[in-house]
């Protein structure tokens, strides 16, 4: 085995510990020392770019597959930059949407991983609209689905970014869409108009276990899927922001169905959260709603509206299932301890418990 020299040591030690002081003279003062070059400075300088993507959508009736994908599109990058199709755009590429602009641009910028929101974005990326996305927002990659975005004359919508080299792709989440819960909306109606005699079963039922009802024309529903999807802790703990409230921790209380999570829910969660410093909010089971609000409800099952709830960036965490009436066994189980002080609010009427009956 080779012997390697003290004196090399000893120099390398020396040249580690003047770039060192070097480094160290730096970030002190701010400016370059003396012996060290501008462009070693810069370098020694420079601080770590932020990763900017971009992801656009009609986010029409916003969902957690909506939520799941600006989800994916956040972990690709440290900001996340979101366009929200203008009411224009997709009528003239989709048909008119069901929810306005306004009230889309609600939805999304509520979403707890959207960083800044682009209104009347357009349906495909031009050349002038990517040019600006890279100059101004300072964009590093466009972002989509797998599943693919054909324009009306056949083209690839996102053709310029994979040219450009700067196109990433995410998973569709499976089991959702906006025509599948158009589609749900309209087998509920359907289902009224059977006559009185039909055995009715309950909505819900059907979309927690993926059975459409027959009718006497034998027809499924409408022909529209039913929900097949699938709960998992993983994507529970996805949703999650996995941290409890503090110490001193003032906690808001909120239940309802939040079903068909819309723009409405949104404000008074927004507000709900205002009240304290920790937002808990109640989602009642799919059976809860059902006797509450009739056997057509709720039209999305209890862990979608679940995710939905937990997506928004008001809200520090849900629980699943809760009951219609809060009981004492209830604040026992979540209030006591560090939630000790909204035993009082809660039996004394004042306002940190909302009752949220949507």
């Amino acid at each position: 085995m080779n012997k390697i020299p003290s004196t090399y040591l000893i120099g390398g030690a020396v040249a580690v510990a003047v770039a060192v002081g070097l480094y160290l003279g730096v970030a002190k003062n701010g400016i370059p020392p003396e012996g060290l070059g501008l462009t070693w400075w810069r370098k020694i300088n420079k601080k770590k770019k932020a990763v900017r993507v971009y992801m656009d959508g009609c986010f029409d009736m916003m969902h957690y597959g909506h939520c799941n994908a600006l989800r994916q599109a956040r972990a690709l990058g440290d900001q996340l930059v979101v366009g929200v199709v203008s009411d224009a755009e997709i009528i003239a590429n989709k048909g008119p949407p069901v929810t306005p602009l306004h009230e889309r641009m609600i939805m999304v910028k509520a979403v707890k991983w959207v960083d800044e929101v682009i209104c009347d974005a357009p349906y495909a990326i031009t050349e002038d609209f990517m040019k600006k996305l890279f100059d101004e927002y300072n964009i590093d990659y466009i972002i989509h689905g797998d599943d693919p975005c054909v324009l009306p004359d056949g083209t690839d919508a996102y053709a310029l970014a994979k040219k450009a080299g700067r196109y990433k792709q995410i998973k569709r989440t499976e089991g959702v869409s906006s025509t599948d819960i158009v589609g749900r909306m309209l087998l509920c109606v359907r289902e009224r108009s059977v006559s009185d005699n039909q055995n009715h079963s309950s909505l819900q039922r059907q979309f927690s276990h993926g059975h459409g009802q027959k009718f006497e024309d034998g027809v499924s529903g409408t022909g529209t899927r039913i929900s097949h999807f699938l709960p998992t802790s993983r994507r529970i703990v996805q949703f999650s922001n996995g941290k409890g409230p503090g110490p001193d921790a003032h906690i808001v209380y909120i239940d309802g169905a939040f079903d068909l999570f819309h723009a409405g829910h949104v404000e008074i969660l927004r507000v709900a959260r205002e009240l304290g410093d920790f937002l808990l909010v109640g989602i009642h089971n799919d059976q809860t709603v059902s006797a509450k609000r009739g056997v057509h409800r709720p039209i999305m099952n209890l862990h979608e509206r679940s995710l939905s709830v937990l997506a928004c960036r008001y809200v520090d965490e849900v629980i699943i299932g809760a009951p219609w009436e809060v009981s004492k066994d209830m604040v026992s189980t979540f209030f006591l301890g560090l939630y000790l002080f909204l035993e009082f609010h809660l039996f004394s009427g004042i306002s940190f418990l909302l009752k949220n009956l949507c």
